[in-house]
């Protein structure tokens, strides 16, 4: 009798944790609005279940096309023809492998990798990769409110700090989607894109590009490592790819799918699925990024003229001396058109992605409208000091592009190293842990660019002293 009392209190212990843990989980999920929201078909066929988890990749995706890549890729191809192609290739690569680990902890542990990180480093050491990613947010913010802002100039005939202030309003626009359903969020973003492959598609054939040198220039050429300017480009262009914050996004939105995680099939079905998705829609990414570079060196490679800033770029699409035949207004429209598309939809992942990384760094709780309003706040403050120094000068406040995407290559080993260490660890991830090839070139990519980046401190130190 005795022992059944005590297995009885035992029970009622353990049930008492098993509820206290559901509890916390309830109340602690990344993107609570939206966590799991999403149906997905259990016995479905493949295409169907695809259909299903076919979006959260588009929001990532459109990370890796914002107008930071316009600046990086264009200004490769107008100064280095199509030499920096092999960059775009092996960055789109690195992205492909680092989303699908970060989907993949997302799934697997129902946390993002800003509650993981948070809750398994110190406290100091949060905090400094609190501010390191704020920052990272704030560089990817800045190429988006800019770009947004010169496409409402370009468009509407509106002064740039007008415009700059008005993509702040945007947050607004977010803020209904999400009480649509994140469906509707996911098909918006996915149309922007199409926008975008379509401009860019169009754009390029009519500039007859070199098939031979676009071949060529996939293979690394070893010049760009020893040449200076080339590789603070090149990282420019590494920076505006694989963007730290689209880490943590990624660990997040993979959770808005249904999941059954007390079932290992159903998560590893998961996996599969949403990294399918993640690879389908990086695809359409690179072939954007590989785009805009072709379209700077087909168009402006050798024309000496001051290009790789949207203004010009505007302007040189309807200039028959620069371009050719086939110079016109319509394709200076779709560049303004497909730019603004860029910036609009980068900035919804943005805000998703500071609201996610505050929430998973310093727990911060506030109304849904007041958390994306200071996100969005604290993003546009800069631009907006910048635009008022400067008087609005485009040429100016574009400058500071190049300069945020290096930064954000700067950045990302602070997201890859945690990213490595969680999902390389069986007791978080169980079977569903990195195999050894994973975990190895992760590790390579963290240590290579790293010392890439120091590399170019100490090289832009050199040449200001």
């Amino acid at each position: 009798m005795k022992n059944e009392s005590k297995a009885r209190q035992h029970k009622q212990v353990n049930d008492k944790r098993v509820h206290f843990a559901t509890e916390t989980t309830e109340s602690s999920k990344s993107l609570a609005e939206v966590n799991g929201s999403v149906n997905v078909p259990m016995d479905g066929g493949y295409w169907k279940t695809l259909l299903a988890y076919i979006g959260p990749g588009a929001l990532v995706a459109v990370g890796y096309m914002d107008p930071g890549n316009w600046i990086t890729s264009i200004a490769g191809g107008a100064s280095y023809k199509y030499t920096l192609l092999s960059v775009i290739l092996i960055s789109s690569l690195i992205a492909m492998l680092l989303q699908a680990m970060a989907a993949r902890l997302g799934i697997v542990t129902g946390k993002d990798l800003a509650q993981m990180t948070r809750e398994r480093t110190s406290k100091g050491m949060g905090i400094f990769l609190w501010i390191v990613t704020e920052l990272a947010i704030m560089a990817t913010d800045m190429a988006e409110i800019i770009g947004s802002g010169i496409a409402i100039k370009l468009l509407f005939n509106i002064p740039l700090i007008i415009g700059i202030a008005i993509t702040s309003l945007d947050v607004l626009i977010l803020l209904l989607l999400m009480k649509l359903g994140f469906r509707k969020i996911e098909a918006i973003v996915a149309t922007l894109v199409a926008v975008i492959l379509f401009v860019f598609t169009y754009e390029v054939l009519l500039s007859q590009p070199s098939i031979g040198g676009i071949l060529r220039g996939y293979i690394p050429d070893p010049n760009i490592v020893t040449h200076s300017s080339m590789l603070y480009l090149a990282l420019g262009i590494v920076g505006a790819t694989v963007m730290p914050h689209n880490l943590y996004l990624g660990s997040s939105i993979s959770q808005t799918r249904e999941i059954d995680r007390s079932n290992p099939q159903h998560v590893a079905r998961s996996i599969r699925f949403t990294v399918t998705d993640s690879n389908i829609q990086l695809t359409v990414a690179f072939i954007v990024n590989c785009l805009l570079l072709i379209l700077g060196a087909a168009l402006f490679f050798g024309t000496n003229s001051h290009l790789g800033r949207f203004v010009d770029l505007f302007h040189a699409l309807n200039n028959p001396q620069i371009v050719g035949a086939i110079a016109s207004p319509v394709l200076s429209m779709l560049f303004a058109v497909a730019l603004l598309s860029s910036g609009q939809s980068s900035t919804i992942t943005g805000t998703l992605s500071g609201q996610i990384i505050m929430e998973g760094f310093i727990h911060l709780k506030m109304p849904l409208w007041a958390q994306r309003l200071l996100t969005r706040l604290l993003s546009i403050t800069p631009v907006l000091i910048f635009a008022f120094i400067y008087h609005g000068n485009e040429a100016k406040i574009e400058s500071l592009l190049t300069i945020s995407q290096v930064f954000l290559s700067v950045a990302l080993p602070f997201a890859i190293v945690p990213l490595v260490l969680f999902t390389s660890d069986k007791k978080i991830m169980g079977q569903f842990a990195n195999r050894a090839w994973v975990k190895y070139t992760a590790w390579t990519i963290a240590i290579v660019l790293t010392i890439l980046n120091v590399w170019l401190i100490v090289s832009t130190l050199q040449s200001v002293f």
